[in-house]
């Protein structure tokens, strides 16, 4: 019984590895082709590429990580969908208080930068 279930498990894996294998062919050969044939009309050559990278897309969607993938795109649009975004009114209330503390620690930082280069030019007897 483990034997079957263990062939079974290769299997899947020949399986997957001939698909990454087929997703790299078709890529390889859309870049290649395109290398070569780059005296050919552009929107032939990008027309190729097209048919070229649609089927090496759908067959990595077929694989168990290009599953995967799909599935956590499938959730981060949901819970993209779940955000609440700010109203207008509160992105401008925001960027103001920001931009006021933002103007007032600057004076702040450059008054005590002032009078500490005073307080060194003072002690050590150097003018600036």
């Amino acid at each position: 019984m483990n034997d079957s279930i263990e062939d079974a498990l290769q299997k899947k894996k020949r399986i997957e590895i001939y698909k990454w294998l087929g997703v790299i062919l078709l890529v390889m050969a859309a870049v290649i082709g395109n290398i070569i044939y780059h005296n050919v009309l552009f929107s032939v050559r990008v027309f190729v590429i097209i048919l070229l990278i649609i089927p090496a897309t759908i067959l990595a969607l077929l694989t168990i990580k290009g599953k995967a993938a799909l599935n956590f795109t499938y959730q981060a649009h949901t819970e993209i969908r779940k955000i609440i975004w700010p109203t207008r009114q509160e992105t401008f209330h925001t960027t103001f208080i920001v931009s006021a503390v933002t103007a007032i620690m600057s004076f702040i930082l450059w008054g005590l930068d002032s009078i500490l280069v005073r307080l060194v030019s003072f002690i050590t007897g150097l003018r600036f």
